[in-house]
């Protein structure tokens, strides 16, 4: 995150992600789910790892990001952030796994707050709905959600309104400040795609 110069209002927004993603998957795991604690933290937190470069490359933040992480050595990590914007169409078809907790935290995240899921997309359909095919994609994604919240819900016995409460701010802010207080010394690492960005 430091080696990509990371925004701060990205960071927090990906740290929030990862402690509700977190949540999630120690919840289910309760339920005997067995999500990998370490595949869900990595993913949650890099989820975004590119989003910094695209506000002005306009690259495709998904699919760069997870170039990085699978040319890092980190193809798992990889596959779930390339989905985290978009899950494949047969996510339906099996029970949540670990790209499917990570895609509806941060579905469920607006910068740093958990919130609805239409308050959410009131967000993301006034930030990216402008053209009418990115519209529908978002409709689609929203509707693919609802059937994941749902599943999720069902599987924990709760309801959609108390998931705001499996994040603490307090915690989310240790953690930002522990972010700015670590030093990462540079590398010689190539963050760039291997292919060209579209």
């Amino acid at each position: 995150m430091h080696a990509m110069d990371m925004l701060d209002n990205i960071a927090k927004h990906s740290i929030t992600v990862c402690h509700l993603a977190m949540s999630l998957a120690d919840r289910l795991n309760m339920h005997e789910v067995h999500l990998d604690h370490r595949l869900v933290r990595a993913s949650a937190l890099l989820h975004d790892i590119t989003k910094t470069r695209s506000l002005t490359t306009h690259e495709n933040h998904a699919h760069t990001g997870s170039l990085v992480l699978t040319n890092l050595g980190y193809p798992e990590v990889g596959t779930i952030v390339g989905q985290h914007v978009r899950l494949p169409d047969d996510f339906i078809s099996r029970f949540p796994d670990e790209a499917a907790i990570v895609h509806y935290a941060d579905k469920r995240v607006l910068h740093d707050h958990v919130v609805s899921l239409d308050d959410r997309m009131s967000y993301i359909q006034e930030r990216y709905g402008r053209k009418p095919e990115n519209l529908r994609r978002i409709h689609e994604t929203w509707n693919m959600v609802r059937v994941l919240e749902h599943r999720l819900c069902e599987a924990l016995s709760t309801t959609p309104d108390n998931l705001r409460d499996l994040v603490s701010s307090e915690k989310v802010n240790d953690d930002l400040y522990l972010y700015h207080t670590l030093s990462v010394p540079a590398r010689d690492m190539t963050y760039a795609p291997t292919e060209r960005i579209p």
